[in-house]
């Protein structure tokens, strides 16, 4: 989704709390990728995650933010101008601390991580949540005594099918498949994946092709790639691969690493990962079948704490939201090698999301 005259729009969340301008709108120059700032709202409470409506219908043109808070809310916003502009109010999702969202079949979608539980709210025909249709709750625990006592839906995200919805748990180190009621919004667990103990999946992104998923695993530094068969609702592990390269730092000790955020090129050969602490972008390739990954280098993600990453609709420039520097470094891609070079930067304070019109 693009403006008549064609040009490109990127939305940026940082989180109010810690600085934050709240929602950022930037022009993007198709021919450098630079960002200009046209406005910003803080009408949304530390809104960490964006996500934005495409096509006809409810909510087909509103972007749709959550607010990260302990009672934790979601908003729909109008973007027809440069500054947001709220359609209706903001909405509890009867969830702590949503960290992602996504829209399927008619709803809005939260992944609430605080109380590990994921939320379906129906999209109203002015584009704005109406109230919580259904809980699903994640139930669960794993190794990690700091961070996996209980289950932290982290990401929420249909399948490139549009019949299923997955929810990823940090803190159940599992991927659940759930199939969404469109008419009532009743989320029903179908199926749960397992994966290895102690990992603490995060994030997970799909293969153009359909055919294949990559899990991004916050409490150990790797992908786990896994078959999707969309027809049965399946997910399948099939390997894992480090996101950093083994040689510890010159001191001797290693840098705590959680990775944050995966994306997949849009021809399907390589793949990259955002590296909070290492503060590093990973580019790995992937095979024709698109089970192998290979790690291939790691470059600086140009700032510090990089929380998202996110590739531009032409799919020639990653974009790094740098949470602790407060900026937003922009990359270009070889299309040989799929390794960024680093272009450009604008101070984004409190960066968490970036995401493109």
């Amino acid at each position: 989704m693009s403006s008549d005259d064609g040009a490109v729009r990127a939305f940026i969340g940082s989180f109010t709390s810690a600085g934050g301008r709240g929602i950022t709108v930037a022009a993007v120059d198709r021919e450098t990728g630079a960002l200009t700032v046209l406005g910003a709202t803080d009408t949304v409470p530390d809104p960490s995650y964006l996500a934005l409506g495409h096509g006809p219908g409810p909510g087909g043109g509103a972007l749709y933010a959550v607010s990260e808070t302990e009672d934790g809310a979601a908003a729909a916003l109008d973007i027809t101008g440069d500054e947001p502009r709220l359609i209706g109010g903001i909405r509890p999702v009867d969830g702590a601390g949503p960290t992602h969202l996504a829209l399927a079949g008619g709803h809005l979608l939260t992944a609430n991580y605080g109380s590990g539980s994921v939320s379906a709210l129906p999209v109203r025909a002015d584009g704005s949540p109406g109230p919580v249709a259904s809980v699903l709750r994640h139930e669960g625990s794993g190794p990690n005594t700091d961070r996996q006592r209980s289950p932290h839906a982290h990401q929420v995200l249909p399948d490139p099918s549009g019949n299923w919805v997955l929810s990823v748990d940090l803190g159940t180190d599992s991927v659940r498949i759930c199939a969404l009621d469109t008419t009532t919004g009743a989320l029903r667990l179908h199926g749960e994946t397992a994966l290895r103990p102690g990992t603490g999946p995060r994030h997970l992104a799909f293969h153009p092709a359909g055919g294949h998923a990559y899990v991004l695993n916050e409490l150990e530094p790797t992908v786990t790639a896994c078959r999707w068969n969309a027809a049965a609702g399946v997910l399948e592990p099939v390997g894992e691969t480090p996101v950093l390269p083994p040689e510890p730092a010159a001191d001797g000790a290693t840098t705590a690493t959680y990775p944050s955020e995966i994306v997949v090129s849009h021809d399907g050969r390589f793949l990259w990962t955002a590296n909070r602490g290492d503060d590093s972008i990973s580019v790995l390739a992937l095979d024709a079948t698109g089970e192998q990954a290979t790690l291939v280098t790691t470059v600086d993600c140009g700032g510090r704490w990089p929380r998202d990453l996110a590739l531009d609709p032409a799919g020639r420039r990653l974009y790094a939201a740098n949470e602790r520097s407060g900026d937003v470094s922009w990359f270009d891609v070889d299309p040989a090698t799929g390794i960024p070079r680093r272009a450009g930067a604008l101070e984004v304070p409190a960066a968490s999301c970036v995401i493109f019109a």
